[in-house]
């Protein structure tokens, strides 16, 4: 039988109670997922109600914090028109990053390089995510480009894990 959870009996498994107790702490400490720290409101909360990053960093603690959050509409405009992933179909393209934000756990962002030039940034980091059971965590290569003042997403490369 299995564990009574908010007075109801729960089949839960303990990664997923892990997890859940890992996102609550998260979210009574009033941190941004992006984990840098500071509290939501005052770290990536401001871009997701339309602020523009000041930098390629903000953007990509940003986007990492969207996908947390379930914001697709932000991922979608921060999104470079050049990148691969991108769809004019915004419909399709919102529930698709939606169902992968639904489906994964974000549990933490290590930024590992940044370097930004006046249109140009790279940012290299590590994304802690977990779908279910398994272990999605990725190491990636970002790249951006400034357009008209505004950061956006360009693409990235997958790097190799460390073993």
């Amino acid at each position: 039988m299995g564990e009574i959870l908010w007075g109801f009996e729960s089949p839960l498994s303990h990664t997923f109670r892990d997890i859940f107790k890992i996102k609550m702490a998260k979210i009574q400490e009033n941190s941004c997922p992006c984990c840098s720290g500071i509290p939501y409101e005052e770290c990536c909360k401001p871009f997701h109600d339309g602020n523009l990053p000041e930098n390629a960093l903000q953007l990509m603690r940003s986007r990492y914090t969207a996908y947390a959050l379930d914001i697709p509409e932000y991922i979608i405009e921060t999104t470079h028109p050049a990148n691969p992933q991108y769809s004019e179909d915004k419909p399709s393209w919102k529930r698709s990053l939606s169902q992968f934000s639904k489906s994964s756990t974000f549990l933490k962002l290590e930024i590992l390089d940044f370097q930004e030039q006046e249109a140009l940034a790279t940012v290299t980091f590590t994304a802690s995510i977990q779908q279910g059971d398994r272990d999605c965590t990725f190491t990636e290569k970002s790249y951006f480009e400034k357009v008209q003042s505004r950061w956006l997403y360009r693409e990235g490369f997958l790097q190799k894990q460390p073993e």
